[in-house]
């Protein structure tokens, strides 16, 4: 092909020569085997799950253990994404105390938050118990598995540090072995004929083990990047920044607090509204679309570690290629699936998980329509953050909230899974179309303001 037509060899020649998207495909790379292997493990961990516990168990699994981690989301800052805006960027600057002191004022808020959040579960979980998994008498189990808040105290500060500091491979090797070690786990327990307190238990396990694998290997390199004693750089070096780092932080928490109401606590609002039948189907369509999803998710943290490095340096096309090139790549593995998961989800349904599953299809289908575009478009949000315009996906995110909360009061009584499915589709299309157009009309603006770009 010649002049501007599209050429998949030479997009794929370019993209091999070209160095800050040979990085991010490298870095993906790493995560993205080892979130193929373990989504290959969490299906092997949900299929014994729900064999084991049947369909309104496998449902009330669900509700359980989205409930520690809702919880666990409200009092979270995020602090991954504040680690690797502020740490790299003091980085390139050569400033490692004040980058040391970011990793230290965010580890420090970062617990406090978590303690607060185990607080939080151990007063909800009577109530969560009633209202969600309709039985009083789950309460302990709520308790339990919320111990997982604990292990968490600073995973996340911890996984932005691992980030910023380019070992993306360490990260897939911690993701590896936790879910082999939960597979593990669960497979003891249906040999044994357990119950649902040996599989929380399981799953309790694996959530730890992962989190205090982050924390301690992310200590290890903070220790090796700026000495021994980086801990006690003072946190008066970050004088003058607060205001921004807390208005980073306060609004990467409403936006994913916005997130956990209106995405990730859908088993929760599914199981108050509905039937834990309904959920146990809605959990498995959850399940599926992991497949289209998983292998994608690695591109966001790391496009995102290229994106704010160029950002930085006011490098915009390097900026534009990058999305362009990162959304030709998840396009490459989405539209294929998607059309297979069309044609094959119900025998997969029955395969894996067991021909009572099997209604759980529809819910699928409805999820694919905006799954598959927002994960085409996977950086439609961040860009905006190191863009200096972190409250606006807040703003978005505020008002699919709120039509999406209505929604569910006026249709998930009727529908169940299938109508949850679908306001989860129409939040991805609403919210990921409008911020994929913001971010390409500030990048165009930036670039008309700035002078010419720099090389690199």
């Amino acid at each position: 092909m010649t002049g501007g037509s599209f050429s998949p060899r030479r997009w794929a020649r370019r993209l091999i020569e070209n160095p800050l998207l040979r990085r991010v495909v490298r870095n993906s790379g790493y995560l993205f085997s080892a979130n193929s292997g373990a989504a290959v493990l969490s299906m092997g961990q949900s299929a014994l799950s729900a064999r084991l516990l049947g369909v309104a168990g496998f449902g009330l699994l669900g509700v359980i253990t989205q409930f520690a981690s809702v919880v666990n989301g409200l009092t979270s800052f995020r602090m991954s994404q504040l680690v690797v805006s502020y740490v790299s960027q003091f980085e390139a600057k050569g400033d490692d105390r004040r980058a040391a002191a970011v990793f230290k004022a965010a580890g420090l808020a970062e617990m406090s938050s978590s303690l607060l959040a185990y607080a939080l579960v151990l007063a909800l979980a009577p109530l969560g118990a009633q209202l969600l998994a309709h039985d009083p008498g789950t309460a302990r189990l709520f308790a339990i598995y919320g111990l997982m808040v604990l292990a968490n105290l600073m995973a996340e500060s911890a996984t932005g540090l691992l980030q910023v500091l380019n070992r993306f491979r360490l990260l897939a090797a911690i993701t590896v072995g936790q879910s082999a070690l939960t597979l593990a786990l669960i497979a003891v327990a249906f040999v044994l004929r357990a119950g649902l307190l040996e599989v929380l238990l399981a799953y309790l396990i694996g959530k730890a083990a992962w989190a205090l694998s982050t924390t301690a290997a992310a200590l290890w390199h903070a220790g090796r990047r700026w000495g021994k004693g980086w801990w006690r750089v003072p946190l008066t070096l970050l004088r003058g920044r607060w205001r921004e780092l807390a208005n980073f932080a306060l609004n990467t928490n409403l936006t994913a607090t916005l997130n956990l109401v209106t995405r990730d606590s859908e088993l929760l609002w599914l199981s108050a509204f509905s039937t834990p039948l309904q959920v146990g189907y809605y959990k498995v369509a959850l399940a599926v679309r992991n497949i289209l999803v998983n292998p994608v998710d690695p591109l966001i943290s790391t496009t995102y570690r290229e994106v704010a490095h160029e950002i930085a340096g006011r490098r915009w096309a390097n900026v534009r290629y990058l999305l362009r090139s990162g959304s030709l790549i998840a396009a490459a593995w989405t539209l294929p699936t998607v059309g297979g998961l069309v044609v094959f989800g119900p025998w997969a349904i029955s395969l894996v998980w067991g021909r009572e599953f099997v209604p759980a299809y529809i819910s699928l289908l409805i999820l694919l329509i905006g799954v598959g575009v927002v994960n085409i478009f996977y950086w439609n949000r961040n860009v905006l953050l190191p863009l200096g315009l972190p409250g606006y996906p807040t703003l978005v995110h505020l008002v699919a909230a709120l039509a999406k909360v209505g929604g569910i009061f006026l249709i998930v009584p009727r529908w169940g899974a299938a109508g949850m499915a679908g306001l989860l589709s129409g939040f991805y299309l609403g919210t990921g179309g409008t911020l994929v157009l913001k971010t390409v009309a500030e990048l165009r603006q930036a670039e008309a303001r700035s002078e010419p770009p720099q090389e690199g």
